[in-house]
């Protein structure tokens, strides 16, 4: 697709304006749900009630015999390695650079700018989240990665969260038609699930931290999601008032 006929289809092709204040409405309230189970998960983690299933959970995974192997296969241990990686800093990083550029030079700027927040501010409420709570990380099984930041929330589970989805509602955006729209959305959860489920399989997260990231995460892009459409309907509509009142 080029970048005009994105730009003049943004433009034309546009929810009825009272399902489009509906959808708003309803992100916007699912996000505060999510942040409402952040923070009831956050309570019950600070209080040990989540530690028996956690570590339950991290046993289960790994074999009877040796706790520093997992169970499966062994090249079940080298994906989540692979895996674990595109929630990391630095591939995180590049992509978000990669899609924001991309974005910029060809006039996308709110786009740009919406993916930027999203993400960036994922980085910072990690940091935040993970100085307040400052969880220790599990000692149940041999960690299979080097971990060097406290545990909870699950920084590679909160920002593939923001990154992922934000970049998954974009491109839904941009999609024609359901089948492609919904194959975005779904392959923005799946690698966010993926990647916090690989940071439980390798030891370094209890199941409760990856959850919290989750949803700190969701909510988060949620957030961002609800207000870029927001100011771009906003922005719609004063040019719609500037149009019907130019004569002629």
């Amino acid at each position: 697709m080029r970048m005009h006929e994105f730009k003049s289809r943004r433009r034309v092709v546009r929810l009825p304006r009272g399902r489009e204040e509906l959808t708003i409405l309803a992100w916007a309230v699912a996000a505060l749900g999510m942040l409402w189970a952040f923070v009831m998960l956050a309570d019950e983690v600070t209080e040990g009630e989540t530690h028996h299933v956690d570590e339950w959970v991290l046993n289960a995974l790994r074999q009877g015999d040796d706790r520093a192997l997992t169970i499966g296969p062994r090249w079940l241990e080298s994906a989540a390695l692979d895996i674990t990686a595109l929630g990391g800093a630095v591939v995180l990083g590049l992509t978000v650079f990669a899609v924001t550029g991309y974005l910029l030079l060809h006039g996308l700027r709110r786009n740009a700018l919406f993916v930027f927040v999203a993400s960036t501010g994922g980085w910072v409420l990690t940091w935040a989240l993970k100085s307040f709570f400052d969880r220790a990380r599990p000692d149940v099984v041999p960690h299979l990665r080097e971990v060097m930041t406290s545990s909870f929330p699950s920084g590679h589970a909160l920002t593939a969260a923001a990154v992922y989805l934000t970049l998954g509602a974009l491109l839904m955006r941009i999609a024609q038609g359901r089948p492609a729209k919904y194959f975005c959305l779904a392959l923005a959860i799946l690698i966010t699930f993926l990647v916090g489920a690989s940071r439980v399989f390798l030891g370094v997260h209890y199941p409760s931290d990856v959850l919290g990231g989750w949803l700190a995460g969701m909510s988060w892009a949620l957030l961002c999601l609800t207000v870029e459409v927001f100011l771009e309907r906003r922005a719609g509509l004063r040019r719609e008032h500037q149009e019907h009142s130019q004569p002629g």
